[in-house]
């Protein structure tokens, strides 16, 4: 860091790997070289109330409207709040417990503004796995919705850093919001000053804080939504995904305040709410996660929604019978991505006319992304390998031996198994973890979910190794069926013919289970650690 910190608690930057182990950064866009000292808010918010878009909402949600000048008031009353009344020093780290509303997205603005750093939490998290969050990244501070409070009192004991809390929608704090001053002078920090802690989701059962500077906060908004989404001021952005997913902090918050556009901000969706507020809200863009498009499909007829142009799907692979399936029902193209908590955003993307069936896409503008062998060297095209990647952001974990891991001769390794084609496409396989290797063929459990979902009677899958004396490994597939199939010994022979005659037929599941749902995180990515362990 060549620039002053202006953090005074200096924990974050304490405990950020030795810079040997930090990936290699590239800045090679224009628009990626940010000077020296930046905030982000002070970018997305604003600045872009200083060039003429006060009036312009910002925000829609069930109970009204809030524009990007009474957003910007209601970040610096909150800036106030947390400096005046709760003693906030720049470099404290600050948690934020609460459901996607604008009392939560003003609280993430307001926290950049006062130094502060971001901790996101998930509204389903219980006191243990916010004891393990809170203990980690030594948070002293918190903001939460006052209906979210009990699992943080819950945790409160065993987590002695944390010495300050304040509840929106409880009277009293309210009262002292709506007497903090409008006005804030948002804190001189460097570009390369800690803005927030994400935790990854627990897909492996470990989570870990991935650190993101201000300037990465700005970078993941000038690469993916400028050259894969294109949006205008004229865009409303809705979706699934919480603020405390990097996949929703951007799509649902920084996206829309980085262009001039808003976001329709929901607490809670079903797919039927979510087609109903698409069409309350005439939503442009939709942000979601593969399983929530599968549901979507089912009940499209049902809705007329001519407002929505683009869908965006990350968080796990998309299936492209899930794919198929949603531009059958709704005549739009998924925009598909691979992104990571590590990297802070999508990193892989295609534009919708340049879509190729069973694939990513292209490494998007400024990044750049290889497969690799075991060895570090490049794959030949059609070849399986494992995913490297580099651009403007990587990864940086929170004192976490599994850097060493992550990061290798300067590449961000994804965990992703993928094969690069002749014409630089990027193609899905599985979890480097998630591979399946029996009777010596290398098996994508992805794939075999795939062919599985195209089979009429599946609602949802999950596919992982199952151990074997034979073979070593089988493929074991756990099955959610449609409320109209048996689940018997039939149906699972209708279903490994299916996958056979789909296929290659060594790739069928020798063993299917029916189950009545998949474990799943709270952003809907499916947990195959659990399947493994229940598959023993």
């Amino acid at each position: 860091m060549t620039a002053k910190s202006a953090h005074i608690d200096t924990f974050a930057r304490d405990n950020l790997p030795p810079k040997d182990q930090w990936p290699e950064f590239r800045f090679d866009l224009p628009e990626l070289r940010y000077p020296e000292r930046v905030n982000c808010a002070t970018v997305l918010l604003d600045d872009m109330v200083r060039a003429g878009h006060g009036e312009r909402v910002a925000i829609h949600a069930p109970d009204g409207k809030c524009s990007y000048a009474q957003l910007l008031a209601q970040a610096n009353r909150i800036a106030n709040l947390l400096v005046g009344e709760m003693g906030l020093k720049p470099g404290n780290r600050v948690l934020l417990r609460g459901p996607n509303n604008p009392m939560m997205a003003a609280s993430w603005i307001a926290v950049f503004k006062a130094g502060g750093i971001c901790v996101g939490t998930m509204p389903l998290l219980r006191a243990k796995e916010l004891t393990e969050i809170v203990t980690k990244a030594e948070i002293s501070h918190a903001l939460c919705d006052k209906r979210l409070e009990a699992e943080l009192k819950l945790a409160l004991p065993a987590c002695p850093s944390l010495k300050t809390i304040k509840c929106w929608y409880d009277d009293a704090t309210d009262a002292l919001i709506k007497k903090c001053s409008d006005k804030f002078e948002n804190v001189d920090t460097c570009a390369e000053d800690v803005a927030l802690i994400a935790f990854t989701s627990g897909t492996t059962g470990k989570p870990k804080g991935t650190v993101h500077f201000h300037r990465d906060v700005i970078a993941m908004c000038d690469c993916f939504p400028r050259s894969c989404l294109k949006p205008a001021p004229e865009d409303i952005f809705i979706g699934s995904p919480p603020l405390a997913f990097t996949f929703g902090l951007g799509g649902l918050l920084c996206f829309p305040l980085r262009f001039g556009a808003s976001t329709a901000l929901v607490e809670k969706f079903t797919p039927e709410t979510l087609l109903e507020s698409i069409g309350r809200f005439k939503a442009t863009i939709l942000f979601t996660a593969p399983t929530m498009y599968r549901a979507l499909a089912g009940i499209w007829k049902n809705y007329d929604l001519p407002s929505l142009r683009k869908c965006v799907s990350a968080g796990e692979a998309l299936p492209d019978a899930t794919r198929q399936l949603f531009k059958q029902a709704s005549g739009i193209e998924i925009i598909d991505g691979i992104g990571a908590t590590e990297l802070i955003h999508i990193f892989i993307s295609h534009e919708p006319g340049h879509v190729k069936r069973g694939a990513t896409g292209h490494a998007i503008p400024g990044y750049t992304a290889v497969v690799l062998d075991e060895n570090g060297e490049r794959c030949a095209p059609g070849q399986i390998g494992r995913l490297a990647v580099k651009g403007p952001t990587g990864c940086r974990y929170l004192a976490d031996e599994r850097q060493k891991n992550y990061v290798q001769n300067g590449w961000n390794l994804t965990g992703d198994a993928y094969v690069m084609d002749m014409d630089g496409y990027f193609i899905y396989q599985a979890r480097t973890d998630d591979m399946i290797i029996s009777a010596g063929y290398n098996i994508a459990g992805p794939e075999v979910e795939g062919a599985l979902l195209s089979h009429p009677a599946v609602a949802e899958c999950g596919v992982v190794g199952q151990p074997d004396d034979e073979r070593g490994m089988v493929v074991k597939a756990f099955v959610v069926l449609r409320p109209e199939n048996k689940p018997d010994d039939e149906m699972k022979k209708i279903l490994q013919e299916h996958v056979k005659r789909n296929i290659a037929p060594y790739k069928y599941p020798r063993a299917i289970e029916f189950v009545t749902a998949l474990p799943r995180t709270e952003t809907g990515k499916l947990q195959r650690f659990k399947l493994r362990t229940e598959g023993k």
